[in-house]
């Protein structure tokens, strides 16, 4: 099995950027929050904008959008902060040096199978690992260690804190999504073939269902899923070689 291993360029922008940036949004927000929290309900703020006696028509109205001020904006504000924290507290553990699960298998892996490792699509967006093969195309994604993650009365949270978890979005919709985003990069190519893109999250236990959108494998499991996997008549193999380059190109 070919493996093509990421190559970071010489002065290419950190991958903490963005974190950072989603951070320091969060924190304005939680901030602006209660700011105007205080502004409204520690001071007279907004008993000021309210006119004694009977007030007029105007009046009225900047009275009103001043309460509708003083009760949505703050709450508003910390929920959507909290939100926007505990998806970076997410991304920042999903940027952990993770184990090429496919890679560690390249021996056992015919020469049909061609897997490459941090595949940039045009949007800058990054799949972890990446497999071309008779199959087509598999993407390959892992979910984070339960310390950061887990599933609990039907929904996924993710921890912020200590003892804090926030929802946070369904790993193996992310994944399903990922694959689709894969399928469309490949297609911008304006190729004259469809390739059909799979998905599956690599877990530590099988104790997650998997979806039609999605498989749920562990790590062992990962050369029994590929060889499950049916193959395309379709994609020949020059038009595989098409798929390499055009991932080669992009690690």
């Amino acid at each position: 099995m070919q493996v093509i291993r990421a190559r970071r360029p010489s002065g290419s922008a950190s991958p903490l950027l963005p974190i950072i940036g989603g951070a320091v949004v969060g924190v304005a927000l939680l901030c602006a929050g209660l700011a105007i929290a205080a502004l409204a309900f520690g001071t007279s703020f907004a008993e000021r904008l309210m006119t004694p006696g009977r007030p007029g028509p105007t009046q009225m109205v900047v009275g009103a959008l001043a309460w509708s001020l003083a009760l949505i904006a703050p709450a508003a504000f910390v929920i959507i902060g909290l939100a926007r924290l505990g998806s970076v507290v997410e991304r920042l553990a999903l940027t952990r040096p993770q184990r090429a699960h496919v890679e560690a298998f390249a021996r056992t892996l015919s020469d049909d199978f061609v897997v490459a490792t941090k595949v940039r699509l045009s949007d800058g967006y990054v799949i972890p690992e990446l497999v071309v093969g008779p199959h087509g195309v598999a993407i390959f994604e892992t979910l984070p260690p339960p310390s950061y993650i887990r599933y609990v009365g039907g929904k996924w949270e993710v921890r912020v804190g200590r003892r804090r978890w926030l929802p946070t979005e369904n790993p193996l919709e992310r994944a399903a999504r990922d694959a689709e985003r894969v399928r469309r990069w490949i297609a911008a190519e304006d190729r004259d073939f469809v390739v059909k893109v799979y998905a599956a999250l690599v877990v530590p236990d099988n104790r997650i269902q998997r979806t039609p959108a999605c498989a749920v494998i562990t790590r062992d499991q990962v050369p029994a899923y590929l060889a499950s996997l049916p193959p395309q008549r379709s994609l020949t193999p020059s038009r595989r070689e098409f798929i390499v380059e055009q991932v080669r190109e992009s690690v």
